[in-house]
This record gives C-alpha cells, sequence and structure tokens, in this order.
C-alpha cells in the first residue's frame, strides 16, 4: 500500500526479528516525559497502527523536523516492552524514506490491540466460556479442553485460519490467553533472560533499555577505578567507577556517587561475580565511556549488590576482553583513541607528583616504556594508585597487558591509563607466551624505535640514532603546519648563533610567588617604588625571579633553522646557569655591571654540538601564520656511544 510493508504492525509487535525492516508511516509524534525528553510514536502499515516509543538517541531526527506526522520511515532496529499492559514497539534505528515529505494518513488503520480484542472475543472455551481475555487467573483443570475458533465476523490479522485446537492443561498451566499471540515472557522479549540460584530474573547487558524501571544484570567486574572528588555549582562529593562484563560478551560502565561510595566501594573487588539491580541508566556520554553498551548505570546508596558464590570460578563470563593493537600501529592512529596494549616493560620511571592545571589537585604519575614484537616503544603513563605502586611492580620487566590506554600527541605520541583502564601482569593469555618467547630469544637485545619523547631540559631519555632525522626533515615533511596539533623530531645538530642582544638580557622577569597559581611562569612589571606587579596573582614583591628566553639557530648538513630556547633547556645549554645568577654577575647595579661576562656565556655555548628533540607547530606571528620549532630537550653528543651505533647501523644496513 504506496510504499508500506504489509502486516508490518502485527509483525513487529510480535517482537524484534533479525533482517526484518518493514516500511511504516508515523501518524502521530508526540513528547512525553516531564521534560519531553521523549517522544511518543504512532506507527501505521496502512491497515493496523500501534504504539511506539522513539530512543532517545534518535531525538535529534524529531528536533530537526526529519521525524514529523505522516512521514514514512523504514525502521532498522527495534524491540519490544510492556507498559501498562501494552506492547510498545521501541524503535532503536531507523531512516527516513525520501521523496515522501508531503503525504497524507494512508489508509484507515485500525488500533491492533481492537482487532486482538475482537479476535479473542470469538473464542469459547468449553471449561470457561466467559473468561476474561486480561489478567485471568489461573484455573485448576485435570481434563482436556477444547477451544474452537471462529471467523465469524472477526478477522484474524495474523492470517490464521479457523481451527479447532485441543490444549492440555493443568495445575501448571496459566490460562491466560496472550492477545499477540505469544507466550508470557520478560519485557524484553528478544531473548528469555536466566535467572540467579534464588529465582531472581537476568537481564543481559545487552538488552537494557530506558523504558525499565526493574531489572538485575550478573557481571564481573573488570575495572575498578580510584575514588575521585568533583566539585561543582550542585555541590561537591566523590565518585568512582566500574566496568561491567557479562556472559553476552557485553561491558557497560556503572558510576558510583556520594553516600554509594562509602557503602560500596569496600565491597566491589576487581574479577568478582555480583549481581546488581537498582541503578538508573542513561545514554553513555561516549566521549569518557568506552564501553560496548549505549547505556550507563548510576548506582546510589539503594542499590542492591550481592556477590555470587561462584566467585572467580565462574567460567561463563569472561574475566577480561582484550582487543589487543601492535604498538608500530598506534603511531598512525589519532590522537584521543582507546587501545589495548600487550608490551613489555622496558623502564621504570619514578613516581612524581604534579599538580592537575584544571583541578589544581596533586596528582602522581608514572612513566613506564613499554616494547612489543614489532620493535617499536611508547610511553605509557599510569595515575593514582597504580602510579605509586609501579616502581616495585614492573621493576623486573614483566608483560602486562594494559588496556584501556588513550593515545595522544603529548611528546610525540604516548599513552595514558584510563581511570577504567586495568595493568594486569602475566595474563594467562597465548599471546602473553608468544610474547615471552620472543623476549626471551633476543627481542630484549633488539634496538628499538620510540614513538615517545623525553620531557624537559636535558633530561629524560635520549632518542637512539634510529629514531633520529634530519633538520630538513621540518620541511620535507610540513611539521607543524597541522594547526590542531604539535609535531615532533629529533637530531644531531651544531648551534651557529644565539640572539643575545635583547635589552636588559635574554631573559625575562617572572612573578616571585613559586606556588600557585605563578609557580615562577607568569610575566610581572616593575613599578613606580621598584616593585614588582603579576597580574596574574595580583600580589606585588619586592623582587622577580628572571628566566631565560631567546632564539637561535642550529644547523646539520641538511639545513639550518631557528629554534627557540626557554628557562629549562638554557640553563642546560649554560651548564647550569642560572638568569637571576648571570643577571647578578652582568647588570647588577649594585655590582657595576660586566657585559663581557654576559657575552662569555653564549660565546661558549656557540658552536656546540648536541642532540636535540624539538617541537614543531605552525603559530600567528603578527597578521601571518610562521612555523615555529622550540627546544623540548637536549643532550650532550657522547662521541664513543654515537660512534658504536653509527657502526652497528652501517652492519644492520
Amino acid at each position: 500500500m504506496t510504499g508500506l510493508t504489509q502486516g508490518a504492525v502485527a509483525t513487529m509487535i510480535q517482537g524484534s526479528t533479525p533482517g526484518y525492516n518493514p516500511i511504516v508511516q508515523i501518524i502521530n509524534v508526540k513528547s512525553v516525559g516531564p521534560k519531553g525528553e521523549r517522544f511518543r510514536m504512532i506507527l501505521s502499515d496502512g491497515d493496523h497502527y500501534c504504539n511506539g516509543m522513539l530512543a532517545t538517541q534518535q531525538n535529534n531526527l524529531v528536533h530537526s523536523g526529519q521525524i514529523r506526522e505522516n512521514v514514512l520511515v523504514k525502521v532498522m532496529d527495534y524491540m519490544n516492552n510492556t507498559v501498562q499492559n501494552r506492547m510498545v514497539v521501541i524503535v532503536l534505528d531507523l531512516q527516513v524514506v525520501p521523496g515522501h515529505d508531503q503525504m497524507d494518513r494512508i489508509g484507515n488503520p485500525a488500533n491492533i490491540d481492537d482487532t486482538n480484542h475482537k479476535a479473542g472475543a470469538t473464542t469459547t472455551t468449553t471449561s470457561e466460556q466467559a473468561a476474561p481475555m486480561y489478567n485471568r487467573t489461573n484455573q485448576p483443570s485435570t481434563g482436556t479442553a477444547t477451544t474452537t475458533t471462529t471467523s465469524g465476523g472477526a478477522t484474524n490479522p495474523y492470517g490464521g485460519a479457523s481451527k479447532t485446537v485441543k490444549q492440555e492443561t493443568s495445575n501448571n498451566n496459566s490460562s491466560n490467553n496472550n492477545p499477540y499471540g505469544r507466550t508470557p515472557s520478560a519485557p524484553i522479549v528478544r531473548s528469555t533472560p536466566t535467572a540467579t540460584a534464588s529465582g531472581v530474573p537476568i537481564t543481559p547487558i545487552a538488552q537494557l533499555n530506558m523504558y525499565q524501571n526493574r531489572w538485575t544484570i550478573k557481571a564481573r567486574v573488570t575495572s575498578k577505578s580510584d575514588i575521585r572528588s568533583w566539585s561543582n555549582a550542585r555541590g561537591d562529593g566523590t565518585l568512582f567507577s566500574l566496568e561491567l562484563l557479562d556472559a553476552s560478551g557485553m561491558d557497560v560502565k556503572a558510576t558510583f556517587f556520594k553516600e554509594a561510595v562509602d557503602k560500596f566501594y569496600g565491597m566491589l573487588e576487581a574479577d568478582k561475580i555480583y549481581t546488581l539491580s537498582g541503578g538508573r541508566l542513561k545514554v553513555a556520554n561516549l566521549q569518557y565511556n568506552t564501553c560496548k553498551s549505549n547505556y550507563e548505570i548510576t548506582f546510589d546508596q539503594n542499590a542492591e549488590i550481592h556477590l555470587q558464590d561462584e566467585g572467580n570460578n565462574d567460567d561463563e563470563i569472561a574475566h577480561q576482553l582484550y582487543d589487543f593493537s601492535k604498538i608500530s600501529a598506534l603511531e598512525a592512529m589519532e590522537a584521543n583513541a582507546v587501545v589495548d596494549v600487550l608490551a613489555v616493560v622496558q623502564t621504570v620511571g619514578e613516581a612524581a607528583t604534579i599538580v592537575s592545571k584544571k583541578s589544581g589537585q596533586e596528582l602522581t604519575k608514572c612513566d613506564l616504556t613499554v616494547m612489543d614484537d614489532s620493535g617499536i616503544a611508547i610511553s605509557i603513563t599510569l595515575w593514582g594508585e597504580k602510579a605509586s605502586q609501579a616502581p616495585g611492580l614492573y621493576a623486573d620487566q614483566p608483560i602486562v597487558a594494559f588496556r584501556r590506554v588513550r593515545l595522544s600527541d603529548y611528546n610525540g605520541k604516548s599513552g595514558s591509563l584510563t581511570a577504567s583502564g586495568a595493568a594486569v601482569i602475566n595474563p594467562p593469555l597465548p599471546q602473553t607466551q608468544e610474547l615471552q618467547q620472543w623476549w626471551q630469544s633476543g627481542g630484549k637485545t633488539t634496538q628499538s624505535r620510540s614513538l615517545s619523547t623525553s620531557m624537559g631540559g636535558g633530561g629524560g631519555k635520549m632518542d637512539t640514532l634510529v629514531n633520529r632525522q634530519t633538520i630538513a626533515g621540518i620541511t620535507e615533511q610540513q611539521l607543524g603546519t597541522n594547526s590542531d596539533k604539535a609535531d615532533w623530531i629529533s637530531f644531531k645538530a651544531t648551534l651557529t648563533f644565539l640572539k643575545k642582544d635583547k635589552e636588559g638580557g635574554a631573559w625575562y622577569t617572572a612573578c616571585a610567588n613559586a606556588g600557585e597559581p605563578c609557580k615562577n611562569r607568569f610575566k610581572v612589571t616593575q613599578t613606580t617604588d621598584m616593585n614588582w606587579f603579576c597580574d596574574k596573582c595580583q600580589g606585588t614583591f619586592p623582587n622577580c625571579v628572571r628566566r631565560w628566553i631567546f632564539s637561535a639557530t642550529i644547523a646539520d648538513d641538511s639545513a639550518t633553522t631557528w629554534v627557540s630556547f626557554f628557562n629549562e633547556q638554557a640553563e642546560t645549554l649554560f651548564a647550569g646557569a642560572t638568569a637571576d645568577a648571570v643577571y647578578g654577575e652582568s647588570f647588577d647595579p649594585e655590582t657595576g655591571g660586566n657585559q663581557d661576562k654576559y657575552d662569555s656565556y653564549f660565546a661558549k655555548a656557540n658552536h656546540t654540538e648536541w642532540i636535540f628533540k624539538c617541537r614543531v607547530k605552525q603559530e600567528m606571528m603578527g597578521e601571518e601564520t610562521r612555523v615555529k620549532a622550540s627546544v623540548y630537550s637536549m643532550h650532550p653528543v657522547n662521541y664513543a656511544t654515537e660512534s658504536r651505533d653509527l657502526l652497528d647501523a652501517i652492519a644492520a644496513f
């Protein structure tokens, strides 16, 4: 009928059928709920209509005007639910049929529920002539009941012919008649869930939806985060999150707030199996949620959570789900991609405390350098309690499965274990044995190439010969031309010129406040009373801190380029001399000043050879954009080591 799928309504209310994508007409759309955040629809196939609900993730189609009255849609995915004793079709995914924008209602459809009422009214049972169609109570019966269905005046919307059926009934049978021709089932009709030992029905995580009020899931805790604090306009509190995996292989994120943290954090353990109910569902925020489920769960202190007796011996539910990527493949991936990595821990940094720029809170971090059998290494950062324990756990170079590592372009290419991530030492996997064999048979002596760069000043690990390029690589590879992110390059080069003739010295005056928010970084100006004022912290101080900043040219056998030096790198260049110390020797009025002393620092540093790591990024200078290179780390050349590396590279060529 004008493009509609005949019998679509009758088919859909009987349950989801894989591969069934009918075309129906939406003859009414209405917002429901206290905030109008859900939309009820009336779906018609031209002969019958039924009640439907639009999944919230499709609400934008209503807001944009694509879904409106009398439009034709192709239903791509749907499921059923019982709401107030009526079967409702929940449309999870649909496509608007093009070319049917301006249409009237097709046909004169009848309510499928009324049609079934009429069909049921012509059915009589010899033992129960006047039994109601709905909410019938079970009646004991030991005989055989004969049910006769007639077609007199009432058509069966599902195409069934008139027939006589003999049905055996007993005390265990319900005499309820389902008007949709199905036996009673759970609210979601895609499959029949299992039950706990106490008889509580279990809903698979894959079947959770916004239209269920009561459900119980049985799942393993595959990840448990640390307790974190939060604060916003509505108040403050604490939270922690879990990732839960059930027997279907579907996982979902669950978050606990405030009182629920105090009640459940100590009870819930990673790798244990629990039944959980009493949570509230909401659409998953994909920016922070990497689980497969389209929803995430919030639990409060009224949730019901019970540890299962099977514990870790329940083999129906996997202990973890991994989707490993080789480290060599990470280089081509975009920033913020989340991956799983199986690798050997090569080196472990020290656990250090930093202050978050966003929250101002102290955070513990630890950087690991890991490598797999692709011969490529990468830096992965651990946080919180995992970082504090890292130096002791990973000192013996174990094989570790890192789950939920978020990639970043910081320091070249690096990774950070997410709050919901996990690091499992020597996981019982076939890939672990393969990697162990590779490592023991020569992998540990393989010269690796790292995707990550070292950090700050002269510290950190120097890039090896195989990881280095030439200065010409900046232009040949068009580094820095992507305005969204910086590029990184490492090379050996010689300083050929240092720009030192800035008035007052090659530094700037910074705030004397070593604490937050300035930390001796923000510029200050001198007042008329010879004090120093900081716009950042609004403080006035009798003195300031001078920090190096100047430009220089460096060259190798391929090209020359300008680079910027900042405080930490300049102190490395000048053998630890601070800008304040050089100012005191060269420009302080109390000492009389000594220009030659100032010049000597630059003369001594000029024409020295270093291994540089540079950050290359396009920046605005005046009214034009230029590619700017900044020295990020630098190391003096160890000529003995450099010679050995060159000989090894020639031998391997």
